[in-house]
């Protein structure tokens, strides 16, 4: 499973307007950038209080691409 693939599995069990997700991939010599943007209704769900859902998303992510020895940074669009 990919990053994108990935990501998506995880956003899409949080947020309610599915449709809205969007998920952009961006490799370069440091890593993988992730840029996710969703539904301005569920940016609170994905955000969490005191940063804390986010901060879990990311942890995961680099925890699932550990053995490809890449690092892998997500960016959340307001």
């Amino acid at each position: 499973m990919d990053e994108v693939k990935f990501l998506n599995f995880i956003v899409e069990n949080i947020v309610s307007n599915k449709d809205w997700i969007k998920i952009e991939k961006t490799d370069d010599e440091l890593g993988t950038l992730l840029t996710l943007s969703v539904d301005k209704e569920d940016m609170w769900s994905i955000i969490g209080k005191g940063w804390n859902n986010i901060n879990s998303i990311r942890s995961i992510l680099r925890l699932y691409w550990v053995k490809s020895n890449k690092r892998i940074n997500l960016k959340v669009l307001d």
